[in-house]
């Protein structure tokens, strides 16, 4: 479980705290998206449950988190990294090696990992991101989106409590995209694993997450299961974030008085409700 009780944090150069006040329960092996307009505080929080902040980042710390019985500010940042494992929003400055599979090696020699396992870990690891094709590749002759692919295998392959992602998606298109949340979601459930996502794309993060978190000014506005969320849709675009259309379609049908229901995550979702209203 992470806990973030009161967390405040002004970085040293700052003239504001970047986030403030902040209160969260994230349960294990939960699947959790977090957005907002940019500049709210998103990355600062991804950072603070990492342990990042207050490690890398100097500052002003106020309140606690806690990482799975480890409070972020007495454990070391190599503690934390035991359990926690994070793909950062720019993957060149996390890859280390040259190729691929020696990226797949790096973490699991680091962390000791049996040799008899070491092997199986890697090509389960690739298998599970459809890469194993790119096992022999020069990291730098592929494309953004396979060395997303690749920093997320790299991760996986270490069997992290807690995967931290920052916009894992960037790179990727739609199809590719719409995969890689599968395959989050589903390692979520196989290894109760907590999947926590930073992504602009609403509409993913509503169609796969048990939680959103909708983080405003440094605050947390929402944080909820995202039908809950998904009913402010006027709220949140006034705070910069854009529900899917689906969604905001529904929601005026409500208004209107001809759909009671619970919001919708997704178009199939949607198109039963308008079936619904015009049958």
């Amino acid at each position: 479980m992470i806990e973030v009780k009161d967390f405040t944090f002004k970085y040293k150069e700052g003239q504001n705290p970047a986030i403030k006040d902040v209160n969260i329960t994230i349960p294990d092996g939960a699947f959790v998206g977090i957005t907002g307009a940019a500049g709210s505080g998103k990355s600062t929080l991804t950072y603070a449950l990492n342990g990042i902040i207050p490690h890398c980042y100097p500052g002003e710390f106020y309140g606690s988190v806690m990482i799975e019985g480890l409070d972020s500010v007495e454990a070391s940042l190599t503690d934390i990294s035991r359990f926690v494992g994070s793909v950062c929003q720019d993957v060149d400055s996390q890859m280390v090696s040259s190729i691929v599979e020696d990226e797949m090696l790096y973490g699991l020699e680091n962390f000791s990992v049996s040799r008899d396992e070491i092997a199986s870990r890697v090509s389960e690891a690739l298998d599970l991101l459809g890469i194993a094709d790119l096992r022999d590749r020069r990291i730098d002759s592929l494309s953004g989106g396979q060395k997303q692919k690749v920093a997320i295998a790299a991760i996986i392959a270490l069997k992290p409590k807690v995967l931290v992602l920052d916009e894992p998606i960037a790179e990727l298109d739609p199809s590719s995209s719409l995969s890689v949340f599968r395959i989050l979601a589903d390692y979520a459930r196989e290894f109760e694993t907590t999947v926590i996502v930073v992504e602009q794309k609403i509409a993913l993060l509503s169609q796969f997450c048990d939680k959103l978190i909708i983080v405003d000014d440094g605050t947390i506005a929402y944080d909820d299961a995202p039908r809950e969320v998904l009913r402010h849709a006027d709220e949140l675009l006034e705070i910069g974030v854009n529900c899917p259309r689906s969604t905001t379609l529904v929601n005026t049908l409500r208004e209107l008085d001809l759909y009671s229901g619970a919001a919708v995550c997704s178009v199939d979702e949607a198109f039963e409700v308008i079936k619904e209203v015009c049958a």
